[in-house]
């Protein structure tokens, strides 16, 4: 009678293990092969060299006409190298020179007959006292044919000058001096180009006159000039020497 077989469980294969393992293998492998993933492999970039070599040769070519040995002296030495040069100049401790203030002058002003008789005495006025200038005397005149001829001596011999003596011994004239700082140069701005026409809007003759002729008033061209011109029109003693209220105010330094 045959003996009965004792088989080890150890070695004895696990099939009812293994199959599910391997339907989970089975599971994760994408059904698609084009979505596996396969390893390859890359040629060296041989390819390169000769592109290398290409710009090597146009590089060689575009340099200048010289050996590498005097590119490399070129290239080393201090003569072509950019030259940089940096100034300084240390702040001065010194404090700048005052500036030369203009000097106290006293200018000739008169305001023809067309201007008398058009009332623009106040007016005219009123643009040198609201310009800071100090009103050191005035007249009412007539003064003669005489007068004038001297006043308007270095016009004589001009084809107008007997229709300027006649025009200016028409009427009264409003004689005054005028006196502040840089007053000659200050009131011919003040009265405007001996043209109306060219006189700029804002000046006397730009707002009160329009004819050459009829040019409303008179003032000296220079400080000489209005010397000469003063001591002709007021005597000694008629100028005032006062110090106007607002003189502190109009002037910051004296």
């Amino acid at each position: 009678m045959p003996e009965p077989r004792h088989e080890d469980p150890a070695s004895s294969p696990k099939p009812t293990q293994e199959r599910p393992q391997q339907k989970q293998k089975q599971q994760h492998q994408p059904s698609n092969p084009l979505l596996r993933w396969t390893p390859v492999t890359l040629p060296p970039p041989v390819f390169l060299v000769p592109l290398l070599l290409l710009l090597a040769a146009a590089f060689y070519l575009l340099l200048p006409s010289s050996s590498p040995l005097q590119v490399q002296h070129r290239l080393e030495s201090p003569q072509h190298l950019p030259s940089v040069q940096v100034s300084y100049t240390p702040p001065s401790l010194t404090p700048p020179e005052p500036v030369a203030m203009a000097s106290t002058e006293q200018t000739f002003i008169a305001i023809k007959p067309d201007g008398v008789q058009r009332g623009l005495i106040g007016p005219i006025i009123t643009r040198f006292e609201s310009r800071g200038f100090k009103l050191v005397a005035i007249k009412l005149t007539t003064p003669g044919k005489d007068h004038l001829e001297a006043h308007y001596a270095d016009l004589k011999g001009k084809p107008f000058f007997n229709g300027l003596i006649e025009y200016m011994n028409s009427g009264p004239i409003c004689a005054m001096i005028w006196e502040g700082r840089d007053a000659v140069k200050t009131g011919r701005t003040i009265l405007g180009a001996t043209n109306p026409l060219a006189s700029a809007p804002g000046t006397i003759r730009g707002d009160y006159a329009i004819d050459v002729g009829r040019n409303v008033c008179h003032g000296s061209d220079s400080v000489e000039n209005a010397k000469k011109e003063i001591a002709l029109w007021f005597k000694d003693g008629e100028a005032v020497n006062w110090k106007s209220a607002q003189f502190d105010w109009v002037y910051e330094k004296a």
